[in-house]
C-alpha cells in the first residue's frame, strides 16, 4: 500500500494518465470548435476582433484550434504542434474575460492540461508514439 502512494511511478500510469488527459480535454473542446464550425456564420456578426485581426480571421483561427486541434489532440497526432494553438485560444480567452478567472474557472484548467501535454508529450498510447516507433 506505501508503495502506491509514496514514490511510485509506473511508466503504464503516466501513458494513461496522458490518453485520459488528451482525450477528455480533446473531447470537451472539441464540442466548441463544431458549434463555432456548423454556425460559423452566426458567430461571425458578433465575435471579437482578437490583436488586430477581424473577427472573421479571429473566429476562423479559433475554430481551427478547437476543433481540428482538438481532433489531433485526441488521436494524439501532433500533439504539442496541436497544443499551441490551444493554449492560444485559451489565452484569448482569458484576456477577452478580462482574466477573471472565478467567473470561467474551467478555462485556467484547460491551460494547464495543454501546458502539461506540451511538456510531457502524448504518452505510449497515441499516434505520434506509433508513427515514431516504425
Amino acid at each position: 500500500m506505501k508503495k502506491l502512494f509514496y514514490h511510485s511511478y509506473s511508466p503504464a500510469a503516466f501513458n494513461l494518465g496522458a490518453l485520459v488527459l488528451r482525450l477528455v480535454s480533446g473531447g470537451l473542446m472539441i464540442t466548441h470548435g463544431w458549434d463555432k464550425l456548423s454556425h460559423f456564420a452566426d458567430y461571425k456578426s458578433k465575435f471579437i476582433s482578437f490583436m488586430g485581426l477581424s473577427p472573421s480571421v479571429s473566429l476562423g483561427l479559433a475554430t481551427f484550434a478547437e476543433f481540428f486541434c482538438s481532433a489531433l489532440l485526441i488521436l494524439g497526432l501532433f500533439t504539442r504542434l496541436a497544443t499551441i494553438p490551444l493554449l492560444v485560444t485559451v489565452f484569448m480567452i482569458l484576456k477577452v474575460n478580462g482574466w477573471d478567472v472565478m467567473k470561467h474557472e474551467v478555462v485556467p484548467a484547460f491551460a494547464a492540461i495543454y501546458l502539461a501535454l506540451l511538456l510531457f508529450g502524448p504518452g505510449k498510447y497515441s499516434l505520434d508514439a506509433r508513427i515514431s516507433r516504425k
